[in-house]
């Protein structure tokens, strides 16, 4: 999935770190976007943060971007201009992929753009917006959820992992991880793992030695695991075990394994020219079918095409769909 163009649009009361999220993740630190900030109507606009900003663009950026991101929106009960409802549903129907970012999606579904659809939003929003958007299949409990060509992010810090999402889907998981580098911030959260983690760093005791054993099942991935075999490596029973876990990682034992094992595939098909069967081999998947059941499943694209979009001529030969 290539981008010529990203458009983000900015507003009166605008939070600047927001605003500044998708502008470095796909302006200033990646290549290959051409990165524009546009507003209903160009000039002077005040940000949240007591100073002003000067947008130079109006919405015809907006509706000429393969990308339109709206940033977080001031208020869930705030309306937006009728013309920037407009130009964002008409960008949609021009084929553009829309994000919207935190409360951003509050605009999405004001324009329309995610009734019937799955998204996401701050949490400590989310009785408001399923109020005010009841057409909207609100998913409360994920950092981010792509549903077809609309994306939504959770708030403040999700808004880093969405943009990396996208990043990821375009330029790969080098460069993805390389700005996350950067940024000095995790490289890789998946977009269903919960907004609310219990415990996000383990603790002294057990939960130090549980995040010894994520170390662990990483550098293991191409083993079989179970849920009773890592419980009785730790002596917990099979429910402290699953409890731990969740509470650590925001997910369950299946779908974090998937999640490691997906990304540890991206970078093999990227840094390599194994062969399909191989790379499903060392990333715990048994086979190149299950390898491309995954990649469908969660990336909507084959193995091979990932490969070809981010090695071109350098994989030519090397496995199939």
């Amino acid at each position: 999935m290539k981008t010529r163009s990203v458009a983000v649009l900015a507003f009166d009361d605008i939070s600047p770190f927001h605003l500044s999220v998708p502008c470095m993740v796909l302006g200033e630190l990646a290549g290959g976007f051409e990165l524009t900030v546009c507003a209903v109507r160009p000039g002077v606009l005040r940000s949240s943060a007591g100073f002003a900003l000067l947008v130079e663009h109006g919405l015809e950026a907006l509706r000429a971007a393969d990308v339109v991101i709206v940033p977080s929106w001031p208020d869930p009960a705030r309306q937006a201009e009728p013309e920037l409802l407009q130009a964002l549903r008409d960008a949609h129907e021009a084929g553009a992929q829309v994000v919207g970012l935190c409360l951003g999606a509050c605009v999405l579904a004001e324009a329309g753009l995610l009734d019937g659809r799955r998204a996401t939003t701050h949490w400590g929003y989310v009785d408001a917006f399923a109020s005010r958007f009841p057409a909207v299949r609100l998913d409360a409990d994920v950092l981010y959820v792509e549903d077809g060509s609309v994306l939504t992010s959770a708030g403040t810090a999700a808004a880093i992992d969405c943009c990396l999402h996208m990043l990821r889907q375009r330029q790969g998981v080098e460069e993805a991880n390389r700005v996350a580098r950067r940024m000095v911030v995790a490289p890789h959260r998946q977009g269903g793992q919960a907004q609310f983690i219990e415990q996000p760093l383990p603790r002294a005791g057990r939960d130090a030695r549980l995040g010894e054993l994520l170390d662990w099942l990483r550098a293991n991935l191409r083993d079989a695991h179970t849920l009773d075999g890592l419980a009785a490596r730790l002596a917990m029973s099979r429910r402290t075990f699953s409890r731990r876990f969740h509470a650590l990682t925001g997910a369950t034992l299946g779908d974090w394994l998937a999640s490691e094992r997906l990304a540890l595939s991206q970078r093999l098909l990227e840094r390599t020219s194994l062969p399909m069967e191989e790379v499903a081999e060392q990333a715990g998947l048994g086979s190149a079918m299950s390898l491309r059941r995954l990649f469908r499943q969660k990336l909507g694209v084959s193995p091979a095409a990932w490969r070809q979009a981010f090695r071109g001529g350098q994989a030519n030969g090397q496995g199939g769909e």
